[in-house]
């Protein structure tokens, strides 16, 4: 769960300003840890009662529950936001690296023969990306997984110091609540930032002791929240207005800046394969009847490097990744699943509140598309 999502925090809270944030995050943070919940309870209702052999994974209980309609809709859903963190990991890498090693305070953007620094990376990321995602298992990736985290953790923890030392010296003006035109921007970010819902069943499947999952999967989503919460406060109490789309921009350019930001790309580079590997098993099961496919990969990895090159900013696009993908995997097809599958025996009580999270979660992803879309359009404007 702890990805690029998380870098946008801070901006998002200067957009919406801090408590509006911090509501946010821990309101979303309820929501995703119930329909999580409610994945769990429906996979094992179909597994008891309706005599389904094993429900490993999201794409099953969509099957199970709606037949192949359902598991299509999973199956759509997961490519288009899985595809979708990859392109954001590309924008950070190349933005960053743009800022690390080729702008400055006197030109900010510069071009070499007409073309972005930022475009000039993703292009170059793009032949190790297509050797990285011709790795035909997951158990391969495995020690990459574990470095990639272990960086991960250690770059946050160096950046919410530094946002700390820069807060006490510098103390900018704060904004407690932002307008009203903003709150759903926001909310799609901090739905991404929550986004790992497909991995919810493979995880519980797994488990030995499946009635702690519960528990367990409730103390990660407050330590979460708790984590991402004070990123975000940290980012935007050091530097107020002037908080950039990805926080780690906003750190100068001294040796631990520039060795933490490094570090983060080097994690979001090689966590891109591993987030394209449901993309690859949905793409090859349906076209491929399961068979590894090596050109279809490389077009699939073709075309997210070409969607990164169109989007201008980071934030903006976890923005609408998050109104509209992740919200209709993470709360609409959910309850949806748990309505159909328990409608005899949940009572009026949890039809009303299945029926309003559903329709909960279908305007936010309308709403919160349009208004991602229309920042998305003004900035590149």
């Amino acid at each position: 769960m702890v990805g690029a999502g998380v870098l946008g925090l801070p901006y998002t809270f200067m957009r919406t300003g801090w408590i509006t944030g911090c509501l946010m995050l821990f309101c979303v943070a309820g929501l995703t840890y119930y329909c999580m919940m409610l994945l769990v309870r429906t996979r094992r209702k179909m597994e008891s009662a309706n005599g389904f052999v094993k429900v490993a994974s999201f794409g099953d209980l969509g099957y199970a529950v709606c037949g192949p309609a359902g598991r299509f809709a999973v199956d759509v859903m997961i490519v288009l936001s899985q595809a979708g963190f990859c392109v954001s990991y590309l924008i950070f890498v190349s933005t960053t690296l743009s800022y690390l090693f080729n702008s400055s305070p006197a030109n900010p953007n510069p071009k070499f023969l007409g073309f972005t620094f930022s475009s000039l990376y993703i292009w170059a990321c793009f032949p190790f990306q297509l050797g990285l995602n011709s790795i035909p298992t997951l158990t391969h990736l495995a020690p990459i997984s574990i470095f990639a985290d272990v960086v991960d953790l250690g770059a946050m923890g160096v950046v919410m110091v530094e946002d700390l030392m820069i807060f006490s010296k510098e103390r900018p003006v704060l904004n407690a609540f932002g307008s009203f035109s903003v709150y759903l921007y926001g909310l799609g970010v901090v739905i991404y930032s929550f986004e790992a819902i497909g991995m919810i069943l493979p995880i519980e499947v797994e488990m030995k002791e499946k009635h702690k999952f519960g528990k367990i999967l409730g103390l990660a989503m407050a330590f979460f929240a708790l984590m991402f919460g004070v990123f975000g406060l940290l980012g935007y109490f050091a530097f107020g207005e002037n908080t950039k789309d990805i926080i780690t921009t906003n750190l100068g350019r001294g040796l631990m800046s520039t060795l933490v930001q490094l570090g983060l790309c080097i994690n979001l580079f090689f966590t891109f394969p591993l987030m394209m590997n449901p993309v690859f098993e949905v793409i090859e099961r349906r076209l491929c009847e399961a068979r590894y496919c090596l050109w279809l990969r490389w077009l699939v990895v073709l075309a997210v490097t070409l969607v990164a090159l169109l989007v201008p900013n980071f934030a903006d696009f976890l923005s609408l990744v998050g109104s509209s993908l992740c919200v209709l995997l993470g709360y609409v097809l959910p309850a949806s699943f748990h309505l159909l599958a328990n409608k005899e025996d949940i009572g009026w009580s949890g039809i009303v509140v299945d029926g309003g999270i559903v329709a909960l979660g279908l305007a936010m992803a309308i709403f919160g598309t349009w208004s991602s879309l229309k920042e998305i359009f003004a900035t590149k404007a």
